[in-house]
């Protein structure tokens, strides 16, 4: 990751990059991500911390103990571990025997997924959790295509199954003006859940922000590229949306 503010053009990571995949241009260091290697030698030499490596690999015996030092806050909170991401399906052998050692701890184990994944392996999933936290990002399989690349149809067969199955399940909805807020969308999105054999109903409104925007400059990538526009819904169109949730007895709040 780079952060140009941080950068005084001194290039020591461009000279001692084994990989030559840097350069020093006007706009600040530019990467050539078909050299890079990922060795990290960039951030090991940047005197000014421009450069950093982002992401720690651990052994899963590893986590597990850093996890078990902080059960005695676990205890008092009521809380566990959240197991997020990225997309946590995408790694489920990895995933899974942290589950595993967490359920034999006692700890309590949520995974926060978008269930984009093949059935086989969100069953093997749900069976070492305890509570799934569940993107819901657009009922219309066209227009979930469009924004996410991919069909919902998965995602929704998913869903019925982990709730099928008694897994406690809240469900959060990326709410974004131009995108999905409208009324139509949350009806068929409250209408689709509320058919559910919940115990529970619960949906959790997280109203749209642009902070990633900075991830991806200091990755090198483009945020929103093809300049789709997407906004912060106002507070009228948040009370509405809570409105069409609660006429279907669906708990429904902003934030969570």
């Amino acid at each position: 990751m780079y952060t140009k503010k941080k950068c005084i053009g001194c290039r020591t990571c461009v000279d001692n990059c084994p990989a030559s995949a840097l350069s020093l241009t006007a706009g600040g260091i530019r990467m050539d991500n078909n050299r890079c290697t990922l060795c990290g030698t960039c951030a090991g030499v940047c005197p000014a911390k421009a450069m950093e490596l982002s992401g720690t690999e651990y052994a899963a015996d590893y986590l597990v103990n850093e996890i078990e030092k902080e059960t005695i806050f676990m205890d008092q909170s009521e809380g566990g571990v959240t197991f997020c991401g990225g997309e946590p399906l995408m790694h489920p052998d990895a995933l899974l025997e942290l589950l595993r050692q967490c359920g034999e701890r006692g700890v309590h184990r949520a995974v926060d997924t978008s269930l984009f994944a093949r059935p086989e392996t969100v069953k093997r999933i749900m069976n070492e959790t305890d509570l799934f936290l569940v993107d819901l990002k657009h009922m219309d399989a066209g227009k979930h295509r469009f924004y996410c690349g991919v069909s919902n149809e998965l995602i929704l067969s998913n869903l019925r199954m982990i709730v099928a199955a008694g897994k406690e399940t809240i469900i959060r909805i990326p709410l974004i003006e131009g995108v999905n807020a409208d009324e139509a969308n949350i009806s068929r999105s409250a209408e689709f859940l509320s058919s559910l054999p919940w115990d529970t109903k619960i949906v959790h409104l997280l109203p749209y922000h642009d902070i990633a925007a900075g991830k991806h400059e200091k990755l090198g990538s483009a945020y929103n590229p093809d300049s789709i526009p997407m906004a912060t819904p106002s507070a009228e169109a948040q009370e509405r949306c809570l409105s069409i949730f609660r006429s279907h007895n669906i708990k429904a709040s902003v934030g969570g």
